[in-house]
């Protein structure tokens, strides 16, 4: 790998033992792919994947101990990943005791060390740190050094901004250093779509399952997807964006997509169109049909298949202030439909702090609550990766959720129709995706 001189001078020690460490392991990271030189840094902020004190994490409690002692704070001021514990979530003393003594036993000490590290304020765990509210949203072209897939595709993909799905703490070092090996999706060449997806469904498809369905498909590779216009248009106003946000968590988390276009709506596919297709891209179709397969074969791996789910949660991504406030109206909608006046499902919505203040201060919050329904800031992915948890039987409609854990995955409307009603725990229904035929499981 080609250094400029201050680069050189920093892997040989002119900052100290400890950065020189730091960028030998970066530039060994980009060696590995191939990089042949490192970039600078250009967003203001950066975020980190890794929020949560787990008893297991040892080895990186000590880095972040030698980076504090050697006065080398993050470049940059940092949001993290959603906080793994929340007194507001449903949870029994058995599972509390699992998560305080066994798990995230070390959360409070970790948490001091990201704040003595650069952390950009109390309120800043989300996974979704580009939301207004949170103030952590890169411009286009800006180089990042994020690591949260679900970030990471959407600040690529929507925003137009840079970067690789790095893994957690390379996302720090490259934070604390100022600069990233170039290759991958830092570079032109590599932002250029393998694939041709088009979408001919009947209806609106679900973001998740569409999503899933890509992802699977290309697994890493970059899509252009067309077909989405019907359905999106082409500006990028808030329901489009977050459209795009759960997709793009689906791309991410069941495949391993980093970057996605969206013909002519997101900022690089309105820009150069179809000159970002790779000659020689394979073709995906889309269809009703498709969708129903994708969805028909999703493994259901609770012990007891048809067991009354004891738990829902929504937000994972966590939910956009938007997306609360038309939840609130579907949740009042479903229970007035159903004859009820709370959902009959412990039901749990996760958003970012700063989202959940601005809600707090509308007159959605106060309607909400009086559904039953819970907001926390909580990561659910980390309450169900408690071993009591995963035992559990509970509904989601993240596609991200239903992947890495036991969660068990429904669309928005057959989410709806089980929370609202009538009788706690109802058995899980089905209501037909586009092109179900009739009769169909």
């Amino acid at each position: 790998m080609k250094l400029t001189d201050e680069q050189r001078a920093i892997l040989d020690g002119s900052r100290g033992e400890t950065l020189a460490k730091v960028m030998e392991s970066l530039v060994r990271y980009g060696e590995l792919f191939g990089a042949d030189e490192m970039v600078p840094i250009s967003s203001k902020y950066n975020h980190l994947v890794t929020s949560f004190g787990l008893k297991a994490l040892g080895p990186v409690y000590e880095l972040m101990d030698k980076l504090i002692e050697a006065g080398a704070p993050s470049g940059q001021k940092f949001s993290v990943d959603p906080k793994p514990l929340d007194r507001n979530v449903p949870s029994n003393p058995a599972q509390d005791l699992v998560f305080k003594m066994f798990m995230y036993s070390r959360q409070k000490d970790y948490e001091k060390q990201l704040r003595e590290l650069g952390l950009l304020s109390d309120n800043a765990f989300t996974c979704t740190c580009y939301m207004d509210e949170v103030g952590n949203k890169p411009g286009y072209g800006e180089v990042l050094s994020w690591s949260e897939s679900s970030a990471v595709v959407y600040a690529n993909s929507v925003l137009g901004a840079r970067c690789n799905r790095n893994s957690g703490i390379i996302d720090l070092m490259g934070s604390v250093i100022g600069y990233v090996p170039k290759f991958g999706l830092l570079t032109d060449e590599g932002r250029k779509a393998d694939w041709i997806i088009e979408v001919n469904t009947t209806a609106k498809p679900e973001a998740q399952l569409l999503g899933s369905a890509i992802g699977m498909k290309v697994m890493e590779d970059v899509p252009y997807v067309k077909g989405l216009d019907k359905w999106l248009g082409n500006e990028l106003d808030d329901e489009a964006c977050t459209y795009l946000k759960d997709f793009g968590a689906a791309t991410a988390s069941n495949g391993a997509v980093g970057l996605y276009h969206i013909d002519g709506l997101t900022p690089e596919a309105a820009r150069f169109g179809e000159e970002l297709i790779k000659d020689g891209a394979k073709v995906y179709v889309i269809d009703d049909a498709e969708l129903e397969r994708v969805y028909r074969e999703y493994p259901v791996i609770w012990k007891n298949k048809d067991a009354k789910p004891k738990l829902c949660f929504m937000g994972c991504p966590h939910m956009s202030l938007q997306q609360l406030k038309d939840w609130t109206d579907k949740v009042e909608a479903g229970l007035k439909k159903n004859g009820a006046d709370k959902v009959s499902v412990p039901t749990v919505f996760t958003a970012a702090p700063d989202v959940l203040e601005a809600f707090g201060k509308t007159p959605y919050a106060a309607r909400l609550a009086a559904t039953g329904v819970i907001t926390s800031y909580i990561c659910p992915l980390m309450y169900m990766n408690n071993p009591l948890s995963e035992k559990m039987p509970v509904i989601t409609s993240s596609n991200k959720l239903r992947t890495y854990t036991t969660a068990r995955y429904y669309t928005d409307d057959e989410i709806l129709e089980q929370i609202t009603a009538p009788g706690k725990g109802r058995k899980p229904v089905r209501i037909p995706v586009p092109g179900r035929k009739k009769g169909g499981k």
